[in-house]
């Protein structure tokens, strides 16, 4: 938690101010330099400032909370299940670094849940087999850094292929007649790209793909220069082949021997022959010493004219290449939004196909301001959700399929983008369902039970969902599950504890809520896990109740579990209090992971201590403790104490008084003799 009052000063040191709450307050300056002060006006440049100051810490706060609630609710193993069905290298590579998107707005959110819609109804596959990631060659060009025609030829054959698949896309939808309105969505996403055809045809016209070259027509001087050099090669190779002819008729190779040593054209020759060629040069030896490769004297010119005119064109195949990276650079923007707009489309395909397997269905994202009493008096209303990481298990057992092997999987993409429905394998009852039922007037659930009843895991549940539904996701559950678009999902689970900070469990904990009560708003939802344990019960009450009492009036929804029986008692006077209980099962002594609305949960401690086989002697003596220390009859035994206090006082006061006569009494007697 950032200190609630930050020191500053001005440039001259002399006046100091301190912020609190967002508020300057000036320190009265020392005597001698008060008159001077005092014909220095505050500039309102200074509050300025330290709001814009607020404002920025205020945000790096938030999204540090959200980077961490992220990984607490296991979103990035969620991204990582849902790469298994991505398309394209940037599509795996953002999910499997967890980099999916979620709605800055519930516009945007329900965007996303459109294109996700369209997508699972488009009558056919598409083929994203041609798109290649194109990043690290645009900011290399970028970076001044020469692109090779490999990855040129990338370039080329990404711009087509996002053409192709427009097009594609356009066709499938057009199928579809009258309800081709159904796919805008996803038309929307690539329809005012920039398919930069003109760069596309520039790197065609000049370069290979097939054979990886440079064409003549790249440029004319190019094309002089190849033109120069081949005619000049040609003369070569003529007077090469002469030699070589005369040299084995006289006995000094076995058979004629033309290649080419320190990039220039020879001639092989028996080194007891070399006398046949007459000041020629010696460019390299055999191994064995037995053969000389030999320039002949009438070679030197034409090798010297091949060497200056291959260095020409390899001077003139960088100018070229110099060329069509700055015409890279030049179009960075345009690219990198090509690129993004595949990878979104690729990601709609992909959250489509990844709720078709875990039989998902459409979230209802509501809006702050919706009329529940029209609609529904839910503000989130989910039946038989199940936890999609769970889930998955059951899935890939069922079907011999795992989401963690990623190009195998992808019913989307079997290499030719075409969907393998053997991946879709029946409803699992396993993890167990939940339905999660809220009052739209509630703010604050609280959620009692037993360890390992299922509390923390209900409430990961309804964090994924609502991240899933922000992202665009189907989630795994009945009907048309109805949930607000919160702004910032805020989760205090799991142990805070830190050594280097010098935090204990329940400091770390306090720690986290004191920073997650300074971000949240209207719009948040706030996830704590044991609220107020760590520390003496009846502290952890006071404090827990108070700050659910803060948070009620400031966040759309905070949902928290306990072991305090306190807790749930708010419900009675508040009605923006709402329980939930855990249902136990005293038959089996085993939790049913149910929650049960508007019930209060039991620990269940001596059930299942019991079960594990405690000695019958200690749970009885345990009975006989919570019997006695139960919160229903403390007021009574509170009441019974004092009633007690009350008649010993009274007694005492009673025995007080006949001591004083008796007193008195004896007192009078002994004056009376005298």
């Amino acid at each position: 938690m950032y200190d609630s009052q930050n020191k500053c000063r001005n440039s001259n040191s002399a006046l100091s101010m301190e912020l609190t709450g967002g508020f300057v307050a000036i320190k009265t300056p020392p005597p001698h330099l008060r008159r001077k002060l005092a014909r220095r006006p505050i500039s309102s440049t200074i509050f300025f400032s330290i709001a814009t100051f607020d404002s920025t810490r205020r945000a790096t706060l938030s999204q540090t909370l959200q980077s961490e609630t992220l990984e607490t609710l296991e979103w990035p193993s969620l991204c990582k299940q849902l790469s298994a069905f991505t398309s394209t290298t940037m599509g795996f590579s953002a999910a499997q670094n967890g980099r999916i998107s979620l709605g800055r707005s519930p516009e945007e959110s329900r965007k996303l849940l459109d294109q996700t819609a369209a997508a699972m109804t488009l009558p056919g596959p598409l083929d994203f087999s041609g798109i290649e990631d194109l990043s690290r060659i645009v900011d290399s060009s970028v970076a001044g850094q020469l692109a090779s025609i490999s990855e040129l030829c990338a370039v080329k054959r990404t711009l087509g292929s996002a053409k192709e698949l427009f097009e594609q896309l356009k066709e499938l939808t057009s199928q579809d007649g009258e309800s081709s309105g159904r796919y805008l969505a996803l038309l929307d996403i690539m329809r005012s790209c920039n398919f930069l055809s003109e760069l596309e045809q520039k790197i065609g016209y000049c370069l290979d793909c097939t054979f990886s070259i440079i064409l003549d027509r790249a440029s004319e001087d190019l094309e002089i220069i190849r033109s120069e050099r081949k005619r000049n090669m040609e003369i070569l190779d003529s007077l090469l082949e002469k030699v070589s002819s005369q040299i084995f008729q006289a006995g000094g190779i076995d058979k004629p021997l033309i290649t080419k040593r320190r990039s220039r054209m020879c001639v092989g020759i028996r080194a007891s022959h070399r006398s046949l060629l007459p000041d020629g040069i010696v460019l390299n030896v055999s191994s064995s010493g037995a053969t000389y490769f030999m320039e002949p004297k009438e070679a030197v010119e034409l090798n010297n004219l091949d060497v200056k005119l291959l260095n020409s064109e390899r001077s003139e195949e960088k100018a070229i290449l110099s060329l069509l990276t700055s015409e890279i650079a030049d179009l960075e923007a345009d690219i990198k939004n090509l690129l993004h707009r595949i990878l979104d489309l690729d990601l709609a395909f992909a959250r489509a196909a990844h709720g078709r397997w875990m039989h998902g269905v459409c979230p209802d994202l509501i809006s702050e301001n919706c009329d529940y009493t029209t609609e529904s008096p839910l503000s989130i209303d989910v039946e038989a959700i199940q936890h999609p990481l769970l889930l998955a298990t059951t899935l890939r057992s069922s079907s011999d399929l795992s989401p963690s092997e990623p190009r195998s999987l992808n019913p989307l993409n079997e290499g030719d983008g075409t969907m393998d429905s053997a991946v879709y394998s029946a409803p699992s009852n396993f993890p167990v369902p939940i339905s999660i039922k809220i009052q739209s007037a509630t703010k604050v659930v609280v959620i009692s039970g037993p360890n390992t009843g299922g509390k923390t895991a209900s409430m990961k549940t309804l964090g994924l969902a609502s991240l899933m539904a922000k992202a665009g996701m189907y989630l795994p559950a009945k009907r048309q599950p109805r949930l607000p678009w919160f702004d910032l999902i805020l989760a205090d689970i799991g142990d805070h504890q830190s050594l280097e900070q010098n935090l204990s469990t329940f400091s770390g904990h306090m720690s986290r809520l004191c920073k997650i009560l300074e971000v949240a708003s209207k719009e948040s939802l706030v996830l704590i896990d044991e609220i107020g344990s760590g520390t003496d019960p009846s502290e952890g009450v006071a404090l827990s109740t108070s700050i659910l009492h803060y948070l009620k009036d400031r966040v759309n929804l905070a949902v928290v579990t306990t072991h305090f029986a306190d807790l749930t008692r708010l419900r009675e006077s508040d009605a923006q209090f709402e329980n939930a209980a855990m249902e136990f099962s005293l038959e089996t002594l085993q939790p049913t992971y149910q929650i049960l609305w508007g019930s209060r949960g039991d620990s269940n401690a001596l059930s299942i201590a019991k079960s594990i086989g405690f000695d019958d002697k200690i749970i009885e003596r345990a009975q006989v403790w919570v019997k006695k220390l139960m919160p229903e009859k403390q007021q009574a035994r509170q009441s019974l104490l004092y009633q007690s206090l009350m008649e010993e006082k009274n007694k005492l006061e009673s025995k007080a008084k006949r001591a004083a006569s008796v007193n008195s009494d004896i007192m009078n007697l002994y004056r009376d003799p005298q």
